[in-house]
């Protein structure tokens, strides 16, 4: 499976890890890896480091986390993209969205 998810002990911080590609075809899962996790202030790690390649559909899934976080007032940091995924998400501007830490 290409996505693993880790929730803390407390609830208060789920991560999730993207393995390879990160495209529509993992978008059940991924909305599954989320959606049962709606405490307050949760904190979602999206965890990018494996991920080699992205199309437009993963950034409009990162979207609908967010929106998810939004609505518990949690928030979402996304977490060592490389570099030719970090350079998808600069120019949909989601430094603007979400924190990001290379």
């Amino acid at each position: 499976m290409s996505i693993n998810q880790l929730i803390s002990e407390d609830n208060k911080q789920v991560t999730i890890s993207i393995d390879n590609n990160f495209d529509f075809s993992l978008h059940q899962h991924f909305r599954d890896s989320y959606s049962s996790c709606d405490l307050k202030n949760t904190t979602f790690f999206l965890n990018l480091s494996k991920t080699e390649y992205m199309d437009s559909s993963a950034l409009g899934m990162i979207l609908l986390l967010k929106d998810h976080a939004d609505n518990i007032g949690g928030k979402v940091i996304i977490q060592k993209p490389n570099k030719s995924v970090n350079k998808i998400l600069e120019i949909a501007q989601f430094h603007r969205l979400v924190t990001i830490e290379k």
